[in-house]
């Protein structure tokens, strides 16, 4: 069982930056692939971006390549996604999410362990 802890969401302007964290517990932490979702209100779970557990291969999707990185601290077991240029459309709920395996997924069955999810709201 991999227990995961999502921070560092919070209100922001157009155009700001968060850096969002996610901390594991409960198994080795490089063992798993990792993955950031997000879901907007009356949505469904959307892929963001995702990290091999090495750390050696990462994706990103399409409307946050070059704005969003994803990266991962193996010896501090916590993935990360850093966010920049937020847009109003970037508010939702963001899980971090955990697979055993070589390489992230990018659709929500793909994963085992979720957590609870923080709150990105950037307004306009």
């Amino acid at each position: 069982q991999v227990q995961l802890l999502e921070s560092g969401g919070g209100l922001v302007q157009a155009g700001g930056s968060l850096r969002l964290s996610c901390a594991a517990s409960g198994r080795i932490f490089s063992n798993y692939a990792m993955g950031w979702f997000r879901q907007a209100p009356g949505k469904e779970r959307k892929f963001v971006a995702g990290i091999s557990r090495s750390g050696g291969n990462q994706g990103h999707e399409d409307s946050v390549k070059g704005r969003f990185t994803i990266s991962r601290d193996n010896a501090k077991n916590t993935v990360y996604l850093q966010m920049n240029s937020l847009k109003p459309e970037d508010t939702a709920v963001y899980y971090c999410a955990a697979r055993s395996g070589l390489n992230y997924a990018t659709g929500v069955n793909g994963y085992a362990y979720w957590g609870q999810g923080t709150q990105v709201t950037v307004s306009s």
